[in-house]
């Protein structure tokens, strides 16, 4: 998918709205520094969205602690374009938003097993998280279901 072109007053918009990091992960591929991010050990409950569109992106639900340094989730709860990324010496997939192609981190296939194998390395300043508690007043409440579903043994 080729990322949508923005025109300079939108480029404006996104540069006064977001943090220089938040810009640059998003819009130039940046990624930031492991273990120095807000959401990598972050374990309340809620949903993440996607810095730039507000789109709900992860579910706490499906977060895990990888060990990496960043927020690892087993899936995404929409449809994320995925592109070969051969930057930096690497053969890796880039993960990016479908809907305005921001760059949100990298998807492997070590995840856990049973969840799929899947292990999505997102970048925190592409997220802002919203509490369980905040999911109504930010108009989220088709999602409280997904938290009260009861755990089978």
């Amino acid at each position: 998918m080729k990322k949508k072109q923005i025109n300079k007053k939108e480029m404006s918009d996104l540069k006064a709205r977001l943090t220089p990091l938040q810009y640059a992960v998003t819009q130039e591929k940046s990624t930031e520094p492991p273990y120095q991010n807000p959401y990598h050990n972050w374990n309340e409950e809620g949903l993440y969205l996607d810095i730039v569109t507000g789109k709900p992106l992860f579910t706490s639900k499906d977060k895990f602690d990888s060990g990496c340094g960043w927020p690892s989730f087993t899936k995404p709860l929409v449809s994320l374009t995925e592109k070969r990324d051969l930057s930096h010496g690497m053969i890796r997939i880039e993960v990016r938003n479908s809907e305005d192609s921001s760059h949100l981190g990298h998807v492997f296939d070590d995840g856990p097993l049973d969840k799929g194998g899947r292990r999505y390395c997102i970048n925190s300043a592409s997220l802002e998280f919203v509490p369980l508690a905040d999911f109504e007043k930010r108009g989220l409440a088709e999602f409280l279901p997904l938290y009260q579903e009861k755990n089978e043994c």
